[in-house]
């Protein structure tokens, strides 16, 4: 019996839990749709929509569709933390299935208008934008505390899988079928993804661990919930200011490309898979690096400075490959290490609202990293802008560095077990 218990656990964590492989592969259909969606109707808007005004068409574009999980926010957060999380995916997965579907009957019917398409990426970005935080938040409904790192792992990855599948599929099918043909392509993915969310069971939700369960869970405000963790609101303070210069890299590499290696669109997506391929890597081993997470995470803040202006410094096809490499790798290390240990150190009732805030204020990075290095890239070279990202990283490292200190591997004792620690690896004891 041992035996057989020993080779259980060595299985990934998506064989020998079904509930959380059924969960995670929604996820991987739900994110990938969106992703398709916005990087199609991006395409569309400048490679076959054409006008006068395509970059400013397609930045609008992305601008909305990373609006609502700013704004919604609040409403997400309380949300989530007054519904069964089961409930909220499946219905959420459900409503974005529905609405592509209509989208899609619509652009068969007569050519769809451009507001249209901003529409849809609208209200199918108010759906992740509930989707996203309540999966997070979900996670230890769905796996034992020894396997948050693991769960998180494949929680993090399913965004670099995403990103690779919607970000290949998106102009071939526009290309091939034209928006109905996108749109056509999300009603599918998400309603199997609410398909597989509702066949799934939420078992610790279901004994009364989290809002799923008989008591009604103590809400606060969300300035309450950053109030009362003041590490934790120093931590996503500094990953935000980090994200302005390290989303930007979607800005800088078709300028890049363009403009310092003079290469084709094969090679813009060359550079993309390999982002997208070491963040994968990352989110498998990032569990795996020693050190405590403020080290961990100042140290990959570091690299990713390094990495970011070594292609201005020495400007090439096979330098700017590793470097997307080296950045994707810290990206995913970093997301691993400090979410776990964000599940670990936030109360489980004050989750749906800190998972609502840490999307909010991530996401908010993006418009301004758009805006801000696109506005610069009218006046500096692309390889300036990898010096500014780079240099822009050092003083955030400098920042991250100095929290150091008993707080970050520390876990607040819960009502239903004793204090523990975390050790250095990440593992209880």
């Amino acid at each position: 019996m041992s035996d057989l218990a020993g080779h259980a656990r060595r299985l990934p964590l998506v064989l020998r839990n079904p509930s959380f492989g059924k969960v995670w592969a929604g996820q991987v259909l739900s994110q990938a749709a969106s992703r398709m969606y916005q990087v199609g109707a991006v395409w569309w808007l400048v490679g076959v929509a054409g006008g006068d005004h395509r970059g400013l068409d397609s930045g609008l574009f992305l601008m909305v569709s990373s609006l609502p999980a700013i704004v919604l926010a609040p409403v997400v957060a309380r949300l989530v933390a007054r519904h069964a999380h089961r409930t909220v995916l499946a219905t959420t997965a459900a409503a974005a299935g529905v609405l592509s579907a209509a989208t899609a009957v619509w652009a068969r019917t007569a050519a769809l208008p451009v507001i249209a398409l901003y529409a849809a990426g609208l209200a199918l970005a108010v759906c992740q934008a509930v989707f996203d935080p309540c999966l997070t938040t979900s996670v230890p409904e769905l796996v034992e505390d020894a396997d948050i790192e693991a769960a998180t792992a494949f929680e993090l990855s399913t965004q670099s899988l995403a990103g690779l599948a919607g970000g290949l599929l998106g102009p071939l099918v526009v290309d091939a079928g034209g928006p109905a043909g996108v749109v056509a392509g999300c009603a599918g993915a998400y309603l199997s993804a609410a398909l597989l969310i509702v066949s799934a069971r939420f078992p610790r939700a279901a004994a009364g661990d989290g809002p799923a369960g008989e008591a009604a869970p103590r809400t606060r405000t969300l300035r309450h919930v950053l109030a009362g963790l003041p590490f934790v609101r120093r931590v996503l303070l500094c990953f935000t200011a980090a994200n302005v210069f390290t989303t930007a890299v979607y800005v800088v590499m078709p300028l890049y490309t363009r403009g310092t290696l003079h290469a084709t669109g094969s090679t813009a997506a060359l550079l993309e898979a390999a982002l997208g391929a070491g963040t994968l890597v990352g989110s498998f081993t990032g569990g795996r690096v020693p050190g405590r997470p403020i080290t961990v995470g100042s140290g990959c803040l570091a690299a990713m400075a390094a990495a970011l202006a070594l292609p201005g410094l020495c400007p090439g096809h096979v330098v700017a490959v590793g470097s997307l490499l080296v950045v994707g790798w810290c990206v995913g290390v970093v997301g691993v290490r400090f979410v776990a240990l964000f599940q670990r150190q936030v109360p489980a009732e004050d989750k749906p609202g800190f998972f609502a805030v840490m999307q909010a204020l991530l996401g908010a990075t993006f418009p301004v990293a758009s805006l801000l290095f696109g506005a610069l890239g009218d006046h500096l070279t692309a390889r300036t802008l990898c010096l500014v990202q780079g240099a822009g990283l050092l003083p955030v490292t400098v920042a991250l560095w100095r929290l150091r200190g008993p707080a970050d591997n520390a876990v607040p004792p819960r009502p239903d077990r004793p204090a523990r620690r975390v050790t250095p690896a990440g593992d209880a004891s």
